[in-house]
């Protein structure tokens, strides 16, 4: 028994040291290509049908049809608009202090990266509000004023007008002059001027509290300053969007569109 153990080769027993490698074949080095791999979709191709089978993801299956985010669909999707209600309270804010300076003309590279609606539909709203509600203040005051003893009630029908026309310019005047820009050949983005025109009513909104106090010549010293720097502030933007005869129209168009509706902002909510 001594003698069969023995004579095992020691690498066999067990717990037994390996053998020490000798150094030509550490040195050996095996060469071995890992095949190229592409990465594939499924579900494969199954009894040799007519399906796309795996498909590299580098090019798209045939027949594929990138759709654009400018499509009609788009045009009536809310997730399509939500993009420009991305906006905090200090981009609001520091859009809402440009639009009080009529001469700057920096209001689009402003807006440039990031152009909201948030601001044409918080300032618009609110400008109903302050409209329809300070005009009956204004009336009372003043009926109150002449005679004390009439009766007053509130009028609804400034509510209304308001909202027609404060909604209407701001919708339909950028428009417009968005379809005039591009046919001058121009190239502006029509949301850049949905937000420039809507920031650009803002001053009517404080302006509207002064409107309250009863004196006339007041009332028109504080309406026509407010329309000539909102006018100014439309016009000194739309300004730098090119150059020519045909522009220089229509900016001061823009102008003196600005200053009428703060005439019509006088006469029918603060007569």
């Amino acid at each position: 028994m001594d003698e069969s153990y023995g004579n095992l080769p020691s690498s066999r027993l067990l717990g037994s040291v390996p053998a020490v490698v000798t150094e030509e074949k550490a040195k050996t080095i095996v060469n071995y290509e890992v095949p190229e791999a592409s990465m594939q979709t499924f579900p494969p191709n199954i009894n040799g049908g007519s399906g796309r089978g795996y498909q590299t993801l580098g090019s798209p299956p045939e027949g594929f049809e990138q759709q654009l985010p400018n499509n009609w669909k788009g045009v009536f999707s809310i997730s399509s608009y939500m993009q420009y209600f991305n906006v905090d309270t200090d981009i609001v804010v520091n859009r809402l202090m440009s639009s009080f300076y009529p001469i700057g003309g920096d209001f689009f590279s402003k807006i440039d990266a990031n152009p909201d609606l948030y601001g044409l539909v918080w300032v618009v709203t609110t400008l109903i509000f302050v409209l329809a509600s300070l005009g009956n203040l204004a009336t009372y005051l003043i009926q109150k004023r002449t005679d004390h003893k009439s009766s007053w009630s509130f009028d609804v029908g400034y509510v209304n007008v308001a909202v027609f026309s404060v909604y209407g310019y701001a919708i339909v005047v950028p428009l417009a002059f968005y379809f005039l820009f591009r046919y001058l050949e121009s190239n502006p983005k029509l949301i850049q001027f949905w937000c420039m025109w809507g920031y650009s009513l803002f001053i009517f909104v404080p302006s509207s509290f002064l409107l309250v106090v009863p004196v006339e010549a007041f009332r028109w010293i504080i309406i026509l300053v407010a329309g000539v720097d909102s006018g100014m502030f439309v016009a000194s933007n739309l300004k730098t969007l090119g150059e020519g005869n045909d522009l220089a129209i229509m900016v001061v168009a823009a102008f003196f569109l600005q200053l009428a509706l703060a005439i019509f902002f006088k006469v029918w909510f603060f007569q």
